[in-house]
């Protein structure tokens, strides 16, 4: 078997042109070089080069195993980048679990990004709107929101504060009218969600309101309860900042202060300095934040557009 630094000389020359040039790149004496080649066309039983008085040119044999040689050298330098990623802590699997609808708008596509800034990480995206047990080890970070983590001992860091408002079709307002105060919740079709599955507070403080009307519609994930009131099976609290973006969701009330949710970015204390954990955090909280801008100013743009079919809105108070 050949000696790999056999096969670096062999490169070098035949890019160079002459022992003399490989001598150069490869910061060695051109006796070595020499030496090297005479080693390696030993080793394969093929001379490779055809020596003059102008340099090293190669042979049918050398250019056929030129191209095999180029992918040896590139499986070797793929080798030692990995490594070295190993040693910084910048490679491996990272489990991050969110909800689908934050995987959908922000995660998933920032993905490629992170892929190009840190290639030896990768992320095993667990999609699901039921809250993994980081402490067990079910997931390395989570993107959370309306948790309440004064009461964890995880770490996290805070990415935006969202309102929700309670909305409707444009089809059910039609057919149905708007909301005129919360009272009159109890003479519309509500939307619910599974609270088994969702901590769902906005749920709660609708049908609380409503006076224990029961769901005339009701789903355990959060994506599809916002396709439920696009589709005109009801009214139900939405995350306005989604819900702005939608010519066909009307707003049936001011956002709600009690409904208020964080969302947070967080994972366990023995993993938050670790170099790929604190790499994607690093790099999905400024996302996040950009994100935001841009969906805000999207909305706003939108929600002047919607404000005809609005009537006046019940207050909160």
């Amino acid at each position: 078997m050949f000696d790999w630094n056999d096969l670096k000389a062999f490169l070098a020359v035949a890019r160079g042109g002459s022992t003399l040039a490989a001598s150069k790149t490869l910061k060695i004496n051109q006796t070595t070089v020499a030496r090297r080649i005479e080693a390696l066309e030993a080793s394969v039983g093929l001379k490779l080069f055809e020596r003059g008085q102008t340099g090293s040119r190669l042979t049918e044999a050398g250019e056929d195993l030129l191209a095999e040689a180029e992918r040896m050298e590139a499986a070797a330098e793929a080798f030692g980048s990995r490594a070295s990623a190993h040693q910084r802590g910048l490679a491996g699997t990272l489990k991050v679990t969110s909800t689908e609808i934050l995987a959908n708008l922000a995660i998933t596509p920032a993905l490629g990004e992170f892929r190009q800034l840190f290639p030896d990480v990768k992320i095993d995206l667990i999609v699901s709107d039921v809250a993994l047990d980081l402490a067990s080890g079910e997931a390395d970070v989570a993107i959370r929101s309306g948790i309440a983590l004064t009461v964890s001992d995880l770490v996290a860091r805070k990415l935006a504060d969202f309102d929700f408002a309670l909305y409707c079709s444009r089809d059910y307002a039609a057919r149905r009218g708007v909301l005129v105060n919360f009272e009159d919740l109890k003479n519309h079709d509500l939307i619910g969600g599974d609270g088994s599955h969702l901590p769902l507070p906005g749920m709660r403080w609708m049908f609380e309101r409503a006076g224990g009307v029961e769901p005339a519609h009701t789903s355990n994930s959060m994506t599809n309860l916002n396709i439920a009131v696009k589709a005109g099976l009801g009214i139900a609290p939405v995350g306005c900042l989604l819900a702005d973006l939608d010519p066909d969701l009307i707003q049936c009330s001011e956002p709600i202060p009690e409904l208020r949710a964080g969302s947070w970015v967080v994972t366990r204390p023995e993993l938050k300095d670790a170099p790929r954990v604190r790499a994607f955090i690093d790099f999905i909280v400024p996302h996040f934040a950009a994100l935001r801008r841009s969906l805000e100013a999207k909305g706003a743009a939108i929600r002047a557009e919607k404000a005809a079919a609005v009537v006046s809105f019940p207050k909160t108070a």
